[in-house]
């Protein structure tokens, strides 16, 4: 039995949590799965109720579960809370609380969508790479603060990595390779940054243990520029948690849209499932979100908690077979196809299911 947290958060959230639930509904009956559901509140709709982003329930019931499946957090109506209020303060909170320490984002160009991203088709054709992200240390979680000089307001947010949180993110990297092609591209910037070069070090000597797979090196902004120039030569790509950060988002415009990537969040015991975009409050509540990321983060769920490979790769199957059948949200619309909203587009799914 798994025990499944689920946190719809804020503006889109709930709704593509609710559609994915619908989905995982059919195909417990079909697969005869196991698992429970329970759900708690986080983010800008746990303020409302609790006056916190991440409240003392939350946190309980993400302890108690196998997996947590997340919406998303944030909007516009919580921009003014204090730093330690904030909605996405809640989201790093979860991360901690679960110990996930890397970020999964497959970045996958689905052929029916190619004349949707603003790249020539020769040169996105096939992409298909996998970017993991170290998630608990760096900027993110380093010492921060802000102090009166005589040269006016100083802030400083400090990168903070140890070996360790190094080593076990670049292990994660190497061991998805075996996989998929053999070959990691180590994303840093060591020409600057000591961090950057104690990551090279580490990554270097771990890769001796890995005689199968191919390693090299890209600063940052070089890596930046290759994902548009030939992002096909990629297979696995490593790397901190900002950079990470900037450099999935960026790669999301590989695949047409944020609304097509999913997400995962690994560590020793519980992950974490998330579609990739944000909550879009602008459009929250109007039918338009495109629920596939978060329909493709439950088959991740499937896969790696679940360990359900068939039912994993048969949601997938029934997403591809969708957008050949020419179903569109707002976000992946072209002339000619069928312009769906966020219910009909799981409806779809079930029914290829």
């Amino acid at each position: 039995m798994v025990n499944i947290a689920v946190l719809p958060g804020d503006g889109v959230g709930p709704e593509v949590v609710g559609q994915a639930l619908r989905i995982l509904k059919a195909l417990q009956e079909k697969y005869q799965l196991t698992y429970t559901l329970d759900t708690g509140f986080i983010g800008g709709s746990a303020l409302d109720k609790t006056g916190e982003p991440f409240p003392q329930a939350t946190r309980e019931l993400v302890k108690k579960s196998d997996a947590v499946f997340l919406g998303a957090v944030g909007g516009p109506k919580w921009d003014s809370f204090p730093t330690e209020l904030r909605p996405e303060k809640g989201l790093l909170e979860l991360r901690k609380t679960l110990g996930v320490y890397v970020n999964l984002r497959p970045v996958k160009c689905w052929p029916q969508l190619i004349e949707q991203s603003p790249f020539k088709k020769e040169r996105i054709a096939g992409v298909d790479l996998l970017v993991v992200r170290e998630l608990l240390g760096g900027a993110y979680f380093g010492s921060r603060g802000q102090k009166q000089t005589g040269a006016g307001m100083l802030v400083f947010d400090t990168i903070e990595y140890s070996s360790s949180e190094i080593a076990r993110t670049l292990k994660a990297a190497f061991e998805l390779a075996r996989g998929r092609r053999n070959k990691v591209t180590s994303v840093d910037k060591a020409n600057v940054l000591d961090t950057s070069r104690l990551w090279r070090k580490i990554a270097e000597n771990m890769v001796q243990d890995y005689p199968e797979i191919s390693l090299n090196h890209y600063y940052v902004d070089n890596c930046a520029m290759q994902l548009c120039l030939n992002p096909a030569q990629f297979d696995v790509l490593v790397t901190e948690n900002m950079f990470g950060d900037i450099l999935s988002d960026q790669a999301s415009v590989l695949g047409a849209s944020l609304g097509m990537l999913p997400s995962a969040s690994i560590g020793d015991k519980t992950a974490l499932y998330e579609p990739a975009h944000g909550s879009a409050p602008d459009i929250a509540g109007q039918d338009r979100a495109n629920p596939l990321a978060a329909i493709l983060s439950l088959a991740m769920m499937l896969r790696i908690s679940l360990r359900r490979e068939d039912a994993a790769q048969a949601l997938e199957k029934a997403v591809d077979t969708v957008l050949t059948q020419g179903f569109r949200t707002a976000d992946i619309w072209t002339e000619g196809t069928n312009a769906v909203g966020t219910c009909a587009m799981a409806d779809a799914v079930i029914k290829s299911l």
